[in-house]
């Protein structure tokens, strides 16, 4: 967990542990914890103790019992939005290295997105850059604002010939990708999830396997414990990365020790930032390749899907495309992928 060095000895007595070794007796006198999703944040690890906030650098809380929190008044902070860009990378990375190994264009593809938050507008907005149609799905969305503009489930799931998952894990989503869905899509689709692993029903994924066109998951059932038979059945397959970007982890972190400043009343830390070097310069035709060599956390996944907390831990964090490099990217230019 990045660019935390701002939380001092002066603010509180500070201990470090792996996330997924967190028990109830280690957190009774903490009055803060910050996590990452390894840790579930249960009614019995924080029934017995005194903590009253929980700080997630992470775009969902589905590791956080809400309610819970709710009933004892222990305030929540998370940070939604934060790795956005980088999750938009990794899905238009992952694309064009597909459709470069299976000879595909992807400029007469129309892309499906279900999920229109803060990482599916921006896929959205980069597919019409690109000049992809797209179609899009977001029941509470269209509820809110109104249909204009958004699909039901089955018109896109008919009509995509790429659909990609941006929702969050709650009662509606779980499974939600299931033996109908897949039935539904368009036969030779691609099928990309980059949200959580359970939205996705993984053997009946298995099972359509052969009537899609590609399937491109970083995100699975029983992490870090993964299915090796769902891991063969993919074009490409990551470790829980899509979000890993220095831009992402420094939003993250920026946006909870802001949160834990201003519940504790740290003036010196409400305005917290972190500086970043600028990234090195990249040339037009290798956006989609050099910022983002995927096939190299892919060959690793597949040759030792058992080794998957330590891939997704040992991975360096990569740097999102700038202003200027998001401006030069096209889909029209003769990509060199090599996988």
């Amino acid at each position: 967990m990045p660019f935390l060095e701002g939380i001092t000895g002066k603010h509180a007595r500070i201990t470090r542990m792996p996330g997924h070794l967190i028990r109830s007796g280690d957190i009774r006198k903490a009055d803060a914890l910050i996590v990452r999703t390894r840790t579930i944040c249960s009614a019995a690890l924080l029934q017995d103790s005194s903590v009253s906030f929980i700080g997630s650098p992470t775009i969902g809380t589905d590791h956080i019992d809400m309610e819970f929190c709710r009933s004892k008044g222990i305030a929540v902070a998370n940070a939604p939005g934060c790795n956005s860009l980088a999750v938009m990378q990794y899905v238009f990375t992952a694309l064009v290295a597909w459709a470069g190994s299976r000879k595909r264009d992807l400029c007469n593809m129309t892309l499906g997105i279900i999920g229109v938050g803060h990482v599916g507008k921006k896929v959205a907005a980069l597919a019409g850059h690109l000049g992809m149609q797209t179609i899009l799905n977001d029941p509470p969305r269209a509820l809110a604002e109104g249909p204009e503009g958004f699909s039901d489930l089955g018109f896109l799931l008919d009509k995509s010939d790429i659909v990609t998952m941006h929702v969050p894990l709650d009662r509606t989503t779980r499974g939600m990708a299931h033996k109908d869905f897949f039935g539904a899509m368009k036969k030779g689709a691609c099928f990309i999830n980059t949200s959580r692993g359970d939205v996705v029903d993984e053997e009946t994924l298995r099972e359509a396997s052969l009537r899609l066109g590609g399937i491109i998951l970083d995100v699975w059932h029983g992490e870090p414990h993964i299915d090796p038979a769902t891991v063969r059945i993919t074009d490409i397959a990551t470790p829980h990365i899509a979000g890993y970007s220095l831009e992402g982890k420094r939003n993250a972190s920026q946006m909870v020790v802001r949160a834990l400043a201003e519940h504790f009343g740290w003036d010196d830390l409400k305005d917290y930032s972190v500086s970043l070097p600028p990234p090195r310069e990249v040339s037009q035709d290798l956006l989609f390749t050099r910022c983002f060599p995927i096939f190299v956390e892919d060959k690793q996944l597949r040759a030792a899907p058992e080794q998957f907390e330590h891939q997704r831990n040992a991975y360096v964090f990569r740097r999102e495309w700038t202003p200027d490099q998001y401006r030069q990217l096209t889909l029209c230019l003769p990509h060199k992928i090599s996988s």
